[in-house]
């Protein structure tokens, strides 16, 4: 199944296939969503309200890599 990712999955955790938590999407932009691995409180916040946006340690996950997309962002398990 195909995922598009839209500007509503920023402040989502991402976690991985076996349910371990990875980080938070600070931003959505071209199919791409740039990951905050260590997110602060007010960084958890921003996101919410789409004030965050990716720095240095953030990487990036692609709508490819993700198995589905609800409350969380799930990864697939073999990425």
């Amino acid at each position: 199944m195909k995922v598009t990712l839209t500007d509503d999955e920023v402040g989502k955790k991402v976690i991985d296939a076996e349910g371990k938590e990875l980080g938070i999407v600070a931003k959505v932009e071209g199919g791409r969503a740039s990951v905050d691995p260590n997110p602060s409180v007010a960084e958890h916040l921003l996101a919410k309200i789409g004030w965050e946006g990716e720095d240095e340690e953030d990487y990036l996950v692609t709508e490819d890599m993700i198995d589905r997309v609800d409350d969380e962002i799930v990864l697939q398990g073999d990425i």
